[in-house]
């Protein structure tokens, strides 16, 4: 079957699709699965979808759009799974803004719920020219694969305590101040659900490159993926002669995306040049630093996040968790001027190497 799309989502983008494509009812019903849907009815919130040039658009019923399969499990937003078959007419869900298509199973009552999606097919590709055989489409193809070289490149680690903490906040503040220092910066999402928005939100601070999990072929990470696309990313990042990496980690470090798993990994702990902690409130910031230093050994550096939104925050901070505290949006020069400090030396240090 041939069909005219309307809208293509973000976490298609390594396979680069036109508007007109061709579908087979023959399903995969697996993570990563690129598929064509129906939407059906009509939303006044979370009613956008972020296409493959990072553009929100409007999601209307009747609107042919191409997503892919996957889960989410996000506590401000929609819970979900891929089911274990899927088959055309079947009814799914858009779960995330990214065009991840699956079966929700909760939702926080601030989204509502979530757009209804019917499966047309899944897409084919036809990777050969002239070839008339189509191969199922999957986010995998033309995805980043890593590098042989180790990385050097020191690592500035955002970690929050739950999802809308502040570390996009956070991690842009310290992409535009180590950019401003000279510093060819790269950024980096490392867990979460396919979504463009942070690492673009990185590149306009002044990051040189940025890289994600779905550019590594992962529409969400989870406990068995983070740790190996993190590899990826980084390898990426650091063969493409970026000074300093900033990282962000979607959801939290208690959550379900596989945060973790790259916490627990020495290789990967090793690269950490500094660690920003952002937190919602001040008894998250505590439990925070104290289950970062006494389950991995991880000294935090800075916090930043709702709990530093006032003085009331940061005076907190600062008196019973001992670090420094500096918001990202009232005090982006102080927060980027206290890692800058911490990271310096050790940038320097490699380039003399």
């Amino acid at each position: 079957m041939k069909v005219h799309v309307d809208k293509v989502g973000s976490v298609t983008r390594n396979l680069r699709l036109g508007r007109n494509l061709h579908l087979t009812e023959e399903i995969q019903a697996v993570e990563g699965a690129v598929i064509a849907v129906r939407i059906h009815g009509e939303k006044s919130v979370y009613n956008e979808l972020e296409d493959v040039h990072g553009r929100l658009v409007k999601l209307h019923g009747g609107d042919i759009v191409v997503g892919a399969l996957g889960h989410r499990n996000a506590l401000h937003g929609y819970e979900g799974v891929v089911p274990e078959k899927v088959v055309p007419g079947q009814k799914l869900h858009v779960l995330n803004m990214g065009g991840v298509i699956g079966q929700c199973t909760s939702h926080n009552p601030g989204v509502g719920t979530p757009f209804e999606a019917e499966v047309l097919g899944q897409v084919l590709v036809f990777p050969e020219f002239q070839s008339r055989a189509g191969q199922p489409a999957h986010v995998r193809a033309g995805a980043l694969k890593g590098t042989e070289r180790p990385v050097m490149v020191p690592v500035v680690y955002v970690v929050g305590t739950c999802m809308n903490a502040g570390k996009t906040y956070a991690a842009c503040a310290l992409v535009r101040r180590l950019a401003q220092a000279g510093y060819r910066v790269g950024g980096a999402k490392l867990t979460g659900v396919s979504l463009m928005r942070d690492t673009l939100s990185m590149r306009d601070s002044g990051a040189e490159v940025v890289m994600d999990f779905t550019d590594a072929g992962t529409v969400c990470t989870s406990p068995k993926t983070a740790a190996q696309v993190s590899r990826i990313i980084l390898s990426e990042l650091a063969a493409s002669e970026v000074d300093i990496i900033v990282a962000e980690t979607g959801d939290g470090i208690m959550g379900e995306y596989g945060v973790q798993s790259i916490l627990e990994d020495s290789a990967l702990r090793e690269l950490g040049g500094a660690w920003v902690l952002c937190a919602n409130d001040p008894v998250g910031a505590a439990g925070g630093v104290s289950h970062l230093k006494e389950k991995y050994g991880i000294q935090v550096d800075v916090v930043a996040g709702p709990a530093t939104d006032n003085r009331v925050g940061i005076r907190f901070v600062e008196r019973e968790v001992g670090l420094p505290a500096h918001n990202a949006r009232a005090d982006a020069a102080g927060l980027g001027g206290l890692i800058l400090e911490k990271v310096a030396p050790r940038i320097a240090g490699r380039k003399s190497a």
